[in-house]
């Protein structure tokens, strides 16, 4: 599939690197406190190596067997069981504190998320069952977020990492929103990540010839410009350094997935936006709405701790 691209949007191998498909980092102009890992593997080991930087470890698809060393501590590995799939429900996830070197191996798809830091954090693991699992919106802006690490999920320095799977013609990422200037108690500093992968959607039967997309933008918010407008599929990355951002919007007969990676200079490790006002009045309508019935989206064992709510704009 042809898609136009920005200086903020790459697509599958845009950013290869040493046998990953995706390397985010501030190798990239302008870019500076999130980092993002995406690699298919095959039974090839990857090494993640020590560095003052903490992660997170996502199963895309597949299995994954991680061997770490945190510092001054003795060698650990722990089993990664994932998914079939990203619409296949919430994943376990592990994470590294900076400082930990560590080598992945397995077959499947998996993600890293990163952000710079020198403080440390112990290795925490999250089983899939314990992912708190949160049904947003109403209608046809109905989304299925896993909170597996935010505040309150996750102790982590700066990372602040979710996943979003709306399925077809819904709205997430809506109304726009923005997280780039420090106001206290209303809003942080945050640069984003938007990995995305889009697939025929439950129960539809598509010709082979099938290509899934969802469509993304973003713009400005003040004298910075900023202007993504971009269809989107499977490994594709748009990055958000600033500006309102949103909608990001899953095509007729197609359902899209997008993981979050968030981090800034904040001291405070806080997710607060401000929605576009020329668009937040649009929460008021949701009242009375029915939440879509496709979701949530499980596995045959199914999520626990499912939540509803319709403030947040993920």
């Amino acid at each position: 599939m042809t898609r136009a691209r920005s200086e903020w949007v790459f697509g599958p191998g845009d950013l290869a690197e040493d046998g990953w498909e995706s390397v985010v980092d501030d190798r990239i102009p302008g870019w500076r406190h999130t980092g993002l890992r995406v690699a298919a593997l095959d039974g090839t080991p990857l090494a993640l190596a020590a560095a003052p930087v903490e992660r997170m470890l996502v199963p895309l698809a597949g299995s994954f067997t991680v061997e770490y060393l945190e510092p001054e501590a003795e060698a650990a590995t722990r089993l990664l069981v994932g998914r079939v799939a990203v619409f296949d429900g919430p994943t376990d996830v592990l994470y590294l504190g900076a400082g930990t070197a560590a080598t992945v191996s397995g077959r499947g798809r998996i993600a890293v998320a990163e952000a710079p830091t020198a403080e440390r954090r112990p290795a925490a693991y999250l089983p899939a069952d314990a992912v708190p699992v949160e049904l947003r919106g109403a209608g046809r802006f109905s989304r299925q977020v896993h909170n597996f690490g935010v505040p309150g999920a996750l102790d982590a320095v700066k990372l602040i990492v979710c996943e979003v799977i709306t399925p077809a013609e819904n709205w997430s990422s809506y109304p726009p929103h923005k997280h780039d200037e420090h106001r206290d108690g209303q809003e942080t500093r945050l640069e984003e990540i938007y990995y995305f992968e889009s697939a025929v959607s439950r129960g539809v039967q598509a010709p082979p010839e099938a290509e899934p997309f969802g469509l993304f933008t973003t713009y400005a918010s003040d004298e910075r410009m900023i202007e993504i407008d971009a269809r989107v599929g499977s490994g594709d990355i748009a990055l958000v350094p600033h500006g309102y951002h949103g909608p990001a919007v899953a095509a007729p007969g197609y359902d899209l997935y997008y993981l979050n990676v968030m981090a800034g200079p904040d001291a405070d490790r806080a997710w607060l936006i401000s929605d576009d006002p020329a668009h937040g009045w649009v929460r008021q309508t949701w009242a009375g709405q029915e939440f879509d019935p496709r979701l949530p989206y499980t596995s045959t064992a199914g999520p626990t701790g499912t939540t509803t709510t319709e403030g947040a704009a993920s």
